[in-house]
């Protein structure tokens, strides 16, 4: 434990449990702790089961003037936790992308909310169907430590907007996150609507082994498998975001400059300690070489007095993961790559972007999710030979291509997956809050963000309305009756 205390006080209108303790071990909480706030949350859900459209304004409202407020010490918090984080970056992402995903679903909620009218089967008319969204009840929200905030209160927007209450487990690496996210949320809700947790991985092993009503998962493929197995003993639904190679695809009909520098942007940005950056760039090959020098120079450019001591180029997050990376480049020069330091002389946790030329599939960079400021660089001949790169691999978080050729573009949309796709740039498709955000195959599975969001954590319940004078009847047993065997011919047809 770090000793930060939680105030179970909150200023928002709902007061915790009376006989809730004081002190909670909120910062490494029991199994018992875990189990006895989401019996909470789910006895305080069963008594108002249906929030208004009205009511989930006013929960978001809260969030987004709670977030505002402690914008400033959030990213403050987040930049303690790596030693050293762009408060640029964190403003833009952490929280300008969640601020904008809680204004999209203030203004559609109450439209979501709305129940859909469906068709009736041609024997069942004049009778009515229709689509009810209903709360699920308690989502678990299970948080990495590469973008804290956003990544926690994102899909947080998502299960206020569908009437949900919250339990978020936040990454053992980000406790003064962690703590700025806990005294922000206490401002704006009672613990039994949002409760925040820390705690190393025997909590989260806990908390993803909990019967929630849905549980979100952000992290790697190896520790989403274990979330899921864990989640299936209770039949808990799962939404998983997990990441994965993601390619930039670099057409012949691209102005390499530009793809250059959005690619730079995207394997810099986070020092590259994000999900959805770029992985491994797939260039033509007689394109190579200019690809190269336009990538340092960009990263020159970006970074003019270089990453070391540069308060807007992040640092890796723990000693850990900078050996890692460390690591995966020496296992490239070691196997005969090329590598090029966009920055030479650099030491400490901000590495410089590293360019891995003539990779092969043996090399650690080509077989796992980098995660960090190293940017493999593919030489392909023809558009199918790239194609063919990406398809023979497991399907990644996101895709990039960049060029001119609609044509080409189309093909390499249909015979790709991805979870998500930005032409002619980076990420940006994850900053469009009306656009559904998650992987596919081994990057995850479902999605959320705007609508696509409110229906993961919403219950889609069928509801099939029955007039009383129609002629149900008709279709109980003793069987053989006309209308039976007209209704059996009409849409059967005829039997021998």
């Amino acid at each position: 434990m770090n000793g930060i205390a939680l105030d179970l006080t909150p200023a928002a209108t709902t007061a915790a449990p009376a006989d809730l303790p004081s002190g909670f071990g909120f910062d490494q909480p029991s199994a018992e702790l875990l189990t006895d706030v989401l019996r909470r949350q789910r006895a305080t859900y069963r008594a108002a089961p249906l929030p208004s459209a009205a009511e989930r304004r006013d929960r978001l409202r809260r969030l987004l003037k709670a977030l505002l407020a402690h914008q400033d010490a959030i990213c403050a918090a987040t930049s303690a936790d790596f030693g050293g984080r762009s408060p640029t970056e964190s403003r833009i992402a952490d929280v300008l992308g969640v601020v904008l995903n809680i204004r999209h679903a203030i203004s559609h909620v109450k439209r979501w909310m709305k129940p859909e009218r469906r068709g009736v089967e041609l024997l069942f008319l004049p009778n009515t169907a229709r689509v009810e969204h209903q709360p699920k009840g308690v989502v678990g929200i299970v948080v990495p430590w590469n973008f804290p905030a956003y990544l926690s209160l994102g899909p947080l927007v998502a299960a206020l907007a569908a009437g949900n209450r919250a339990m978020i487990k936040m990454s053992e690496y980000t406790p003064a996150t962690t703590a700025a996210l806990r005294t922000m949320l206490a401002e704006a809700f009672a613990t039994d609507e949002v409760a925040v947790f820390g705690g190393d991985v025997t909590v989260a092993e806990a908390f993803s082994g909990l019967a929630f009503d849905h549980l979100i998962f952000t992290g790697s493929p190896g520790v989403g498998r274990r979330v899921m197995a864990a989640a299936a003993k209770n039949l808990t639904p799962v939404t998983l975001e997990l990441g994965g190679k993601s390619p930039a695809i670099v057409s012949r009909s691209a102005k390499i400059t530009d793809a250059a520098a959005r690619i730079t942007h995207g394997k810099s940005f986070n020092c590259g300690q994000i999900c959805i950056a770029p992985d491994y760039a797939l260039v033509p090959r007689e394109m190579v070489g200019a690809f190269v020098e336009a990538v340092r120079a960009h990263f020159r450019r970006m970074y003019p007095t270089g990453c070391v001591g540069n308060a807007e180029y992040t640092s890796v997050v723990t000693p850990s993961h900078a050996a890692r990376i460390h690591r995966l480049i020496r296992d490239a020069r070691d196997k005969g790559a090329t590598v090029i330091a966009c920055e030479e002389g650099a030491s400490g946790p901000r590495i410089p972007l590293h360019l891995v030329l003539a990779p092969t599939p043996d090399m650690a960079v080509m077989q796992e999710e980098i995660f960090g400021p190293v940017l493999p660089v593919v030489a392909y001949d023809t558009i199918d030979e790239a194609i063919t790169h990406v398809v023979e691999r497991d399907r990644p978080l996101a895709l990039y291509w960049f060029g001119h050729d609609d044509g080409e573009c189309r093909r390499v949309l249909d015979a790709t997956h991805s979870g998500g796709v930005t032409l002619n740039d980076w990420g940006w498709h994850a900053m469009q809050s009306d656009l559904p955000f998650g992987g596919i195959g081994n990057a995850g599975t479902g999605s959320y963000h705007g609508v696509e969001g409110f229906r993961s954590l919403s219950h889609s319940r069928a509801v099939f309305r029955e007039r009383p004078w129609f002629p149900i009847g008709l279709f109980h047993p003793p069987y053989g009756n006309v209308v039976q065997k007209l209704s059996v011919s009409l849409f059967l047809g005829r039997r021998k």
